[in-house]
Parts: structure tokens; sequence; C-alpha cells
């Protein structure tokens, strides 16, 4: 059967939001084109390191004296975007792995998740194509500010305990650090 493609080729809008109370949120890439949008689950810490790598990615690209393309060293004004998810938010997959390129043709960063793939560790077959993809590739300024608020939505949930680190939620913590005497 042949892979489904949710593609989004300079899409109206793309970001990450949650769903959810901090501590049980659910991360979402949404990708929206006209009235087509989708929405693929993603771990807190996948966010995270998509939001990372990309603005590294732009952050080498403008250091490139080959490249010859203009990288914006800021999020445009024009391009933040704060709102909320666009509702409903109708999950396509969960997703296992993701891909991060840059195609020069198009001066495009290019972010391609796959679905999760549960299965047996120890089998050894070869992959089989995946069942679908998502697809999107953005403009340099849509990335930089995909990669800001993606950062800001990250950090958004419970606060941290002071002394361990760990997130704290609003009906207490049990603290990793024993008392001090």
């Amino acid at each position: 059967m042949p892979t489904l493609v949710h593609e989004f080729d300079w899409p109206d809008r793309v970001v990450v939001g949650t769903v959810g109370m901090p501590g049980s949120r659910t991360f979402y890439l949404q990708a929206r084109s006209g009235t087509r949008t989708a929405s693929v689950a993603l771990e807190k810490e996948q966010s995270a390191v998509l939001a990372e790598t990309i603005q590294r990615l732009l952050d080498e690209l403008m250091a490139d004296p080959d490249n010859r393309y203009t990288i914006p060293a800021d999020v445009p004004a024009e391009l933040i975007d704060n709102d909320p998810l666009d509702q409903p938010v109708e999950e396509e997959f969960r997703a296992g792995s993701m891909r991060l390129s840059w195609d020069p043709r198009t001066a495009q960063v290019v972010v391609e998740a796959y679905p999760l793939v549960e299965g047996d560790p120890d089998q050894e077959d070869d992959e089989p194509e995946p069942a679908e993809v998502l697809l999107v590739k953005m403009p340099v300024g849509t990335a930089r500010a995909f990669a800001q608020r993606t950062r800001v939505v990250v950090r958004s949930g419970r606060p941290l305990c002071p002394r361990c680190g760990q997130p704290m939620d609003a009906d207490g913590h049990e603290c990793a650090l024993p008392d001090e005497a």
C-alpha cells in the first residue's frame, strides 16, 4: 500500500502546541494550508530537540559564507504566532522518527515526521514503508518563528522545583533531594 503523505509546501501555518493541562499535556506538530490541516502527536522531548535542531541549522546557514540566502537572526515580527492550535485537533499519528533537512533549491527547512512503529526490536526484517508521513517545507523566517514558539511551549509546563529541578504539580511535590538536617 502506498504511503499517505500529508505534504505542506509553504504552509500558511506550522506550529507546535499542546492540548491538556501542564503535567499531562499532549504536544502536536500542526500544519495548515488553506482549509487543510494535519496534526501529529509528539513527545515533549521531540518538540524540544526539533526546535533546537532547526535553530542550529539556521545559525549554521547564517554563518556559512557559501550560503546565498538571507537567514533572519531574529524572528520577523509578522511571523510570531502565539495562537492556540487550530481546532479540532485530530491526530493523524504519533511521531516516532523525524528527519530535518535543508532544501537549497527552494530555501526551505524540511521536516519529516514518521509514525511510531511498535514491534519486536529483535526482528531484523527490512523496515517497511511507513503508512503515513507528515512532510512540511517552510521558509527560513517561518522556521525561525517555529523554533522560537516551540521552545516557549516546551518551557511553559509545570514549574521546576528550585531544589531538585523536577517538575512540581499543583497539588504538591515530593522533592527528590533529601531534607538537610
